[in-house]
């Protein structure tokens, strides 16, 4: 037993509370969601509403990133690199806008859906028929970005050839191990909790 443990065990036993009430008490004052009490959407950050509002990928296309099926943002990004031709870049710009038109105001439906769950929490008023309700305005929204984020990746995968779709893994940081270097233009921080960095 660690010398922490044992100061522990004797601290509940002069106190006379069991071993798991006094662990529960000590780790209350560390809480996971501490200082998210102050968010106006307690389901969102404010980097992701503002990832939401300008029709960014907030994660949504990670299987068909992380699977080799570029998407034209960072293709986008790359297309020096990757030596894309004046059509390629063309294809993949139109691609890329129509991603835009179609995430924003879905972006903002699902953070307007989110704030209809804040304030019905918030009010201490809650039942079940009207959450289900509010719930399901909010995954539909979420499942359509979803959508129109990975449809974008196979549609530009389509435009792209087999060596500029392995240049833009490599350049990208998938061929070797992610841990190690941040893609350009990627937030260290939200890149490497989606990578699973430790």
């Amino acid at each position: 037993m660690k010398k922490h443990e044992k100061m522990t065990l004797a601290l509940a036993l002069v106190l006379g509370v069991s071993m798991p009430s006094l662990a529960q008490h000590a780790g209350a004052s560390h809480a996971t969601y501490a200082g998210l009490q102050n968010r106006p959407i307690k389901s969102l950050s404010e980097n992701d509403i503002k990832e939401l509002k300008r029709g960014g990928g907030w994660g949504l296309a990670l299987p068909a990133e992380l699977n080799g099926m570029p998407g034209p943002s960072h293709v986008l990004e790359l297309k020096e690199k990757l030596g894309l031709s004046a059509v390629q870049t063309r294809q993949v710009q139109t691609l890329f806008d129509d991603m835009k038109k179609a995430a924003v105001p879905v972006g903002e439906q699902l953070i307007a859906a989110e704030q209809e769950i804040e304030k019905a929490f918030a009010s201490g008023k809650v039942e079940e028929t009207t959450l289900r309700r509010l719930l399901a305005r909010a995954e539909a929204a979420r499942t359509e970005l979803r959508f129109i984020h990975l449809s974008q990746h196979y549609k530009t995968t389509a435009i792209l050839t087999g060596q500029q779709i392995k240049a833009y893994n490599v350049l990208r940081g998938y061929e070797a191990d992610p841990c190690k270097n941040t893609p350009e233009g990627h937030d260290p921080v939200m890149y490497r909790k989606h990578m699973g960095c430790k």
